[in-house]
C-alpha cells in the first residue's frame, strides 16, 4: 500500500488493522461522537479504549505528521517565551524549541488542524518565522506546560535560584525528578544548550574546589562554566537516574545511555562515568540520528573524492577500511556510504560497538560481553544471516581481521575502520596484526584516511596575502604570483571562534593489481605509496593544502590536524 493511501486511512481502521481497538468498541465510540460532537480520538481516551500514546502513534500515520513524547522531551527557554502561558494552555500547544537563526519554532500540538490556534501562535513571532508542528497527547501537552511555565529554565535563571534558595542538595532521590528541583531543570538546560551550540560532548569535571563543565565544538574543547562543588553530587544523581546506572556506585566506571527529545527531535547521549581523586568525572557523547547520517554528496568532498569513492562502492566483493583517529568522522562516512547502497535490493548488515544510529532496512547488532558476542563471533553468525553488505565496527585483532577478509573473499562487499594514521600505513598495521599478505592481496577495495579539520566561518574570515614561509608549505600548489589565504577572525554568528562547522580531508587509495602484487610481496610503504602516486595519490596534507587555498580553512589549523613538518 503506498504512503499517500495510508495517511488517508481514518483513524479508527489503523487502530483496528493493528488490533489495538475491536469493531464494537469503533461502534460505541462513533455513537459517542453523534452526542458529544467531539473528534474520535479523544473520546476513544476518554472511554480508556486506547491510551494516548497509542492514540498520538496513529494519529501519526493517519497525518502523516511526527509524533512526540513529551515524557522525554527537553523543552527550549527561548521557545517558551515566544507564546503565552495562557494561549498555549487554551489551544493544547507547548513550544518546544526556537532556530533564531532559520527562525523556525518547532510546536507540540493536540490537534494539527487548530488553525485560530497556530495563527495566534503565528501573530506572536517575527514576520517570516517557519512553524513546524509535532504531534502530541493533549494531556501530555497539559501537564508539559504546568512543568515548564513558571519554572527558570535558563542555566542562569537556575543558578541564581539556587545560590539565593533554600535548596537541600541531599536531598534529591532516584524518584525525585520533578521540576520544583532546580537540579532537574539545571542539567535539562545544559543537555539543550550543548545540542544548540551542536557540540559533540559534554564533560563534568570536578576539580578540587569546583566542577568544571566543557563542550566539544568542532573538535575543540571549551569551557562553559565553572560551578561550587558542592553542586556536583546531586548532579551526578540526576545524570546516573536518567542514564539507567547504580546511584550508589561510586567506585567503578559505569556507562548509560539517554534518549531524549531535543530542540524538537530525538537525541541519544552516550554517557561514561570514571571515578577521579577529586569525585567522578561524566563524559556524555551527543548522538545525533538527524546529523549522524549526511548524504554522500554531501559530506563536503572533493569531486575527485567523491567519483573515486563511487568507484570503490561499485566493486561488489571486498573489503574498504576507513582509518583514522577517534573522532575523525569514520562512523559518519561508513554510514553515509550505507544509505547511499541501501536498498530493497541488498541485504546490509553491521556489527558496532555500539549502535550509533538506527538505520532503516539495516540489520545493526551490537556487540555484547555478556552474551559473548564479540566482532568475531558477530560476524561468524551474520555470515548465516544471507547478507550482501556487513560493516564491521573495527578490527582490533587478528581473529576479527580474519573473519572480516573472510567475508570478504566469499563475495561480500564490506567495511570497516581501523586505527591507523594514513591510508597506506592500513597495509603494515594488517600485517601486524597477523593477516596474512596472500589474504591481503587481491581482496582490498580501497582504503580511506580522513581527519576533520574546522571550517572558516565564512562570514569573518579575512583574507591575506601567504608569507615566504606559507608558500614552501603549499609547495607546488604556492607557485604563482601572491597566493591569497585566509584567517579567522570572529563574529557573533561563529560565537567569535572564526570557525564554524568542520569538513573532511581525504586520502583515498583504491588498490589495483600493481598495489595487490607490492602487497603481497610485502614490499615497504614507501614502495607502495611511489606506485600510488603514479595512479595519481594525494594525501592528507595535499588535500588540505587545496582546502586552505579554496578558503575553507587556515594553515593554521590544518597544521593542527595534520603533520606539515616534512614540507618545511
Amino acid at each position: 500500500m503506498s504512503t499517500s493511501a495510508l495517511q488517508r486511512r481514518p483513524l479508527g481502521q489503523i487502530l483496528i488493522s493493528e488490533g489495538i481497538l475491536s469493531e464494537d468498541q469503533l461502534r460505541i465510540a462513533l455513537l459517542e461522537q453523534m452526542k458529544q460532537n467531539q473528534p474520535i480520538g479523544k473520546l476513544l481516551v476518554s472511554l480508556g479504549f486506547v491510551t494516548e500514546a497509542t492514540l498520538r502513534q496513529a494519529l501519526s500515520e493517519s497525518l502523516g505528521k511526527q509524533s512526540i513524547d513529551l515524557r522525554n522531551a527537553v523543552v527550549d527557554p527561548l521557545a517558551l517565551k515566544r507564546v503565552p502561558r495562557e494561549l498555549a494552555k487554551r489551544h493544547h500547544l507547548l513550544p518546544l524549541d526556537y532556530d533564531v537563526h532559520n527562525r523556525r519554532l518547532a510546536l507540540a500540538i493536540s490537534d494539527v488542524n487548530d488553525i485560530v490556534g497556530l495563527d495566534r501562535v503565528r501573530a506572536q513571532l517575527e514576520e517570516g518565522t517557519e512553524i513546524e508542528t509535532l504531534l502530541a497527547g493533549e494531556s501530555e501537552i497539559d501537564h508539559a506546560i504546568d512543568q515548564y511555565y513558571g519554572h527558570e529554565l535558563s542555566i542562569d535563571g537556575i543558578l541564581h535560584e539556587i545560590e539565593t534558595g533554600e535548596i537541600d542538595w541531599h536531598s534529591l532521590s532516584a524518584a525525585d525528578n520533578e521540576y520544583s528541583q532546580p537540579v532537574v531543570r539545571l542539567i535539562d538546560s545544559i543537555l539543550t544548550d550543548a545540542v544548540k551550540r551542536e557540540a559533540s560532548d559534554i564533560h563534568f569535571e570536578p576539580e578540587a574546589n569546583f566542577l568544571r563543565i566543557r563542550y566539544r565544538i568542532d573538535g575543540m574543547l571549551r569551557q562553559i562554566r565553572a560551578l561550587h562543588k558542592s553542586y556536583w553530587p546531586a548532579m551526578t544523581v540526576r545524570i546516573k537516574v536518567l542514564s539507567g546506572m547504580n546511584i550508589a556506585e561510586m567506585r567503578a566506571p559505569q556507562d548509560g545511555r539517554i534518549g531524549l527529545t531535543v530542540s524538537g527531535r530525538p537525541i541519544d547521549f552516550r554517557v561514561a562515568s570514571q571515578p577521579t581523586i577529586h569525585g567522578e568525572n561524566i563524559v556524555l557523547r551527543i548522538l545525533d540520528r538527524q546529523k549522524g547520517i549526511v548524504p554522500l554528496e554531501e559530506l563536503g568532498l572533493t569531486e575527485e573524492h567523491l567519483h573515486q569513492l563511487k568507484l570503490m562502492i561499485s566493486r561488489p566483493e571486498g573489503i574498504i577500511l576507513v582509518t583514522g583517529p577517534t573522532g575523525s568522522g569514520k562512523t559518519t562516512t561508513l554510514y553515509s556510504v550505507l544509505n547511499h547502497i541501501n536498498s530493497e535490493g541488498i541485504h546490509i548488515m553491521t556489527l558496532e560497538d555500539p549502535v550509533e544510529y538506527p538505520m532503516a532496512m539495516v540489520r545493526q547488532t551490537s556487540v555484547a560481553e555478556a552474551a559473548k558476542l564479540d566482532f568475531a563471533n558477530g560476524i561468524r553468525s551474520m555470515m548465516r544471516q544471507d547478507p550482501d553488505v556487513i560493516l564491521v565496527g573495527e578490527v582490533r585483532d587478528a581473529e576479527t581481521a580474519e573473519m572480516a577478509f573472510r567475508a570478504a573473499m566469499t563475495g561480500h562487499q564490506v567495511y570497516t575502520t581501523l586505527h591507523t594514521n594514513s591510508a597506506i600505513g592500513a597495509v603494515p598495521r594488517l600485517l601486524d596484526i597477523g593477516v596474512l599478505p596472500d589474504i591481503l592481496a587481491g581482496n582490498i577495495i580501497g582504503i580511506i584516511a580522513q581527519r576533520l579539520i574546522r571550517r572558516l566561518c565564512g562570514h569573518c574570515k579575512t583574507p591575506y596575502h601567504a608569507e615566504p614561509h606559507e608558500i614552501r608549505l603549499l609547495g607546488p600548489l604556492g607557485e604563482g604570483p601572491h597566493p591569497v589565504l585566509f584567517r579567522p577572525t570572529g563574529c557573533e554568528l561563529c560565537d567569535f571562534q572564526g570557525y564554524r562547522g568542520r569538513v573532511a580531508i581525504m586520502e583515498l587509495l583504491r588498490i589495483d593489481s600493481g598495489i595487490d602484487e607490492l602487497i603481497a610481496l610485502r614490499s615497504t610503504t614507501h614502495e607502495i605509496r611511489n606506485r600510488a602516486v603514479l595512479q595519481g595519490f594525494k594525501t592528507l596534507a595535499d588535500d588540505g593544502m587545496q582546502r586552505v587555498l579554496d578558503g575553507v580553512t587556515s594553515l593554521e589549523e590544518l597544521a593542527r590536524v595534520v603533520d606539515l613538518t616534512d614540507r618545511m
